[in-house]
């Protein structure tokens, strides 16, 4: 872009600028294996146009990535998804989509760098993907939920076989969601954040 001849920069657009009423703020990463839908997520829940990393898939990536159950995705995240969304007037929370191939998984860590808490996004069809993510998360003591993203063609169980199925705590939140959905994914975001306070108020969260 060139601005010569203009003696500033432009700002923001109006739409992107942050509330004035604003007065905190919270970094929220959104995890998951490959092709669960965590740009989708983010995209349908952000206030402002989000940043993606979307590169186009390639042979190159046959055998190395896998794409099981997402064999029209074209596209994937290299590097990371982010979107904002204003909870309340004063509470804002930035969201952080991470890629979901283990051969970017390196990049997991600085996105968890400062990072409240996580959804984790599951998808049915491969549950068994969901322990790394999860244990990643408790390795760096970052506190999660988990949401169930419904699949057209994936199976359904109820929530509390889920929650036996992916070892989860009797503690830790786990609901359904359509991702596709900006009220679903509130909804998740809501959750998460009543459970952050509940730690809060037990003095679990460091």
């Amino acid at each position: 872009m060139d601005f010569k001849g203009s003696d500033t920069i432009p700002g923001p657009r109006a739409e992107d600028q942050l509330p004035h009423t604003a007065q905190a703020a919270a970094k929220i990463v959104i995890v998951g294996g490959f092709g669960v839908g965590k740009t989708t997520m983010v995209g349908s829940v952000s206030e402002i146009t989000p940043l993606t990393t979307e590169e186009t898939m390639t042979q190159a990536g046959i055998g190395v990535d896998d794409n099981f159950g997402s064999a029209s995705k074209t596209a994937t995240t290299v590097a990371m998804d982010f979107g904002r969304i204003s909870i309340t007037d004063e509470l804002v929370l930035y969201l952080f989509g991470t890629p979901g191939q283990q051969r970017f998984w390196f990049l997991w860590n600085g996105l968890f760098e400062g990072a409240l808490g996580a959804v984790v996004l599951v998808d049915t069809r491969r549950l068994e993907v969901s322990f790394d993510v999860m244990g990643r998360l408790e390795e760096r003591g970052v506190p999660f939920v988990v949401a169930i993203n419904s699949f057209p063609d994936g199976p359904r169980y109820p929530i509390e076989e889920l929650r036996t199925a992916l070892d989860l705590s009797p503690d830790i939140p786990i609901m359904e969601c359509d991702a596709r959905r900006r009220a679903s994914s509130r909804d998740v975001l809501m959750t998460l954040m009543r459970f952050l306070h509940s730690l809060a108020m037990t003095g679990s969260l460091t």
